[in-house]
């Protein structure tokens, strides 16, 4: 493939907000240089790994990942925890430790009902399961068919983006969240993670304290 498409493939995934799909491109680069252009999925997924050599090839910290369909630049691991501790100070995404739990289980034993989710988890699931939804993390896939029909979840697109994985068979095994847990960098980040919420508390309590005298 030629080095201009290189380029194009490049400046077209490096710009989108979104993850941009292979038929995406194609079409870019078509609508703009002729539908009779020969360039096809595999030539972008060739182009793609090429680019990937050249990052690597000059120690680049980004590559291009392929999620949910589609491609995106991303940091690699080894710079994770650097990063990793910049987006634990940013709450504004930030899932409960609850909503983890229910996404988790939903992940795993889609499609699944309320009633089974919150036999797992021994509490009632109603607000959890309607911030996943609002979040569009899960969606509605269908109804059971046992007694009552009720609804089953499962996990959406935007689930994939949201932990960078391509498909749902990427998610990791029982045994590798074992060792995820006792990897000593993940329990450092986890414990600064931990620090950060209980001084948000505690900063959020003082401001409604300052709040309530206010307004005395």
């Amino acid at each position: 493939m030629d080095n201009i498409y290189l380029n194009i493939i490049e400046a077209l995934i490096f710009s989108s907000d979104d993850i941009i799909t292979s038929v995406e491109i194609v079409r870019a680069i078509k609508g703009i240089d002729g539908e009779e252009t020969q360039i096809s999925d595999a030539d972008i997924d060739g182009a793609i790994d090429s680019l990937n050599k050249k990052y690597d090839e000059f120690n680049i910290a980004y590559h291009i990942v392929k999620i949910a369909n589609g491609f995106l630049f991303a940091t690699k691991p080894e710079y994770a925890k650097y990063i990793g501790y910049l987006s634990s100070e940013k709450s504004k995404r930030r899932l409960s430790a609850a909503a983890l739990e229910t996404l988790a289980i939903i992940a795993y034993k889609q499609p699944i009902t309320k009633p089974e989710i919150e036999s797992i988890r021994g509490v009632n699931s109603d607000y959890i399961l309607n911030t996943l939804l609002e979040k569009s993390l899960i969606s509605i896939s269908g109804r059971a068919e046992s007694i009552g029909r009720p609804l089953l979840y499962g996990t959406t697109e935007e689930f994939l983006k949201y932990f960078g994985l391509n498909k749902l068979s990427d998610l990791p095994k029982p045994r590798e969240i074992d060792e995820i847990m006792k990897d000593e960098d993940f329990l450092e980040q986890r414990q600064k993670i931990m620090m950060n919420l209980i001084e948000e508390n505690i900063e959020n309590e003082s401001n409604d304290e300052q709040t309530s005298i206010d307004e005395a």
